[in-house]
């Protein structure tokens, strides 16, 4: 067998249990994930942190494998059973040979609008019209539900009102089944671990709740609806990629009612509401130019990735419990530079060349960085005060710039304004701006002693 070699950072899943860990090893259950610290001098072992516990210890390299990224797959699929517009009977033929339990979902070609869940039982094949009312699905008036996902998943568990429970799922040529992709790359999370906590966030796909996951903390974003759910797993596969210090950690996902999308938990919110809720008396300068920083860093790796965010903004960047900014946020993050869809543009953070052709770039990324900076050293005000949009994209679009915010460090206003060339090849890229920003955080140092990593100054009270 080829011998292992990983580097710090890479994340792995248990294969199968390990309780009775000697001293200096990690106890573990199958499916369990860590992240490799360092190679240990023990042969075949590595040092690793295990990613819900914290606990660091010695793992045993043929005892785990290597988490991998989901394959960005349009066949990728959280229905596979949803075979679209067919006949009553095309679906018997796809049901063939006869199987209790077999099933598939197709739309209702009498009834547009309407769903038929056809299943095969004692060697005929049953049709139930699924009726969409009230914005939700039924088959009997008794049982509702929110989409297809979690009306299959009930009738998996329940027989209810029709004549099987369903056992077994007829794919659509060429669909793949996420939740198996999601199993066997290692990215498949338990829903009965999962415990939801309070609401905190509302956005416009679906709630953000927080939550524990066997004992640890984190955030969960819910989508309900299944055309959202769908593309959002593809948005999903893209964060499977990524693994940096300054973007929110993917731990999981769900296909439960939707989708669940587990993240780890940023306790201190958005950075534009920690930044209006503290303030000036309580931030310091150093700590505005560490968040700008944190940024720069996460964005310059998405641009080694060739991803383009398209919503770079201080409302989608959030602040760990130690004060460290992530980017957040990827439901607009795309391989490619077009808009495929009629998403609302925040006109205030957006490109001129992206506002007027649709044209997205790292460099459209740049100008929102620009802004970003902005609102950090504005201590979170929105930006272009009290102007419309409309007239934001003219003035823009003339030339206009917005003035430095109170105070700002000169340094810190030529890096806004080079961000904001009209031309998008004079922008810098992110790795000269995270240079830029270092050698003016050299001439910005605090003496020793007078601030910590959260910003807060000594001796505020705070």
């Amino acid at each position: 067998m080829a011998k292992m070699s990983w580097t710090a950072g890479t994340q792995c899943v248990a294969k199968g249990d390990h309780r009775k860990a000697k001293p200096g090893e990690l106890a573990y259950h199958k499916g369990d994930i860590f992240t490799i610290v360092d190679i240990s001098t023990r042969k075949g072992f590595y040092k690793a942190r295990h990613n819900t516990t914290g606990n660091e210890g010695l793992i045993n390299s043929t005892s785990v494998r290597e988490r991998e990224a989901l394959r960005v797959n349009p066949s990728l699929s959280l229905m596979p059973w949803f075979h679209g517009k067919i006949s009553g009977p095309e679906a018997v033929s796809k049901l063939q040979p006869a199987e209790d339990g077999l099933f598939l979902v197709r739309e209702s070609i009498r009834h547009p609008g309407d769903y038929v869940l056809c299943v095969s039982v004692s060697g005929a094949v049953v049709h139930y019209r699924v009726i969409y009312q009230d914005k939700q699905l039924t088959i009997d008036n008794t049982q509702f539900f929110y989409n297809l996902i979690d009306m299959i998943e009930f009738y998996s568990k329940y027989k209810g009102s029709i004549a099987t429970t369903l056992l077994k799922p007829r794919p659509k040529q060429g669909a793949k089944s996420a939740e198996l992709e999601l199993s066997k790359s290692g990215w498949l999370l338990d829903i009965a671990k999962l415990t939801l906590g309070e609401n905190i966030g509302e956005g416009e796909f679906g709630a953000v709740h927080e939550g524990e996951y066997m004992g640890q903390k984190v955030a969960v974003k819910t989508i309900k609806c299944d055309v959202t759910a769908q593309a959002f797993l593809q948005e999903t596969a893209v964060m499977t990629k990524l693994q940096h210090k300054n973007l929110v950690r993917l731990l999981g996902v769900i296909p439960h009612k939707g989708l669940h999308i587990v993240t780890e938990l940023m306790s201190k919110g958005n950075l534009v509401n920690f930044l209006r809720t503290r303030g000036r008396s309580v931030v310091t300068y150093a700590q505005l130019l560490h968040f700008a920083l944190d940024v720069c860093e996460g964005m310059e790796y998405l641009e080694s990735k060739k991803l383009v965010h398209r919503d770079l903004a201080a409302r989608n960047v959030l602040v760990s419990d130690d004060s460290v900014a992530k980017v957040s946020d990827f439901g607009l993050t795309k391989l490619d530079s077009k808009v495929s869809d009629n998403i609302k543009l925040p006109v205030k953070w957006t490109a001129p060349e992206a506002l007027k052709k649709e044209k997205f770039s790292t460099k459209s990324d740049v100008w929102s960085y620009g802004v970003l900076l902005w609102e950090i050293f504005s201590y979170g005000r929105l930006p272009y005060p009290k102007m419309s949009l409309k007239e934001v994209k003219e003035r823009v679009e003339g030339g206009y710039r917005m003035e430095a915010p109170e105070d700002c460090p000169p340094g810190v206003y030529s890096l806004m304004t080079i961000c904001w060339e009209q031309e998008p090849r004079r922008r810098p890229a992110f790795h000269k701006l995270r240079e830029k920003l270092e050698r003016v955080m050299g001439t910005h140092s605090p003496g020793p002693g007078s601030e910590r990593r959260d910003g807060i100054q000594s001796g505020s009270g705070c």
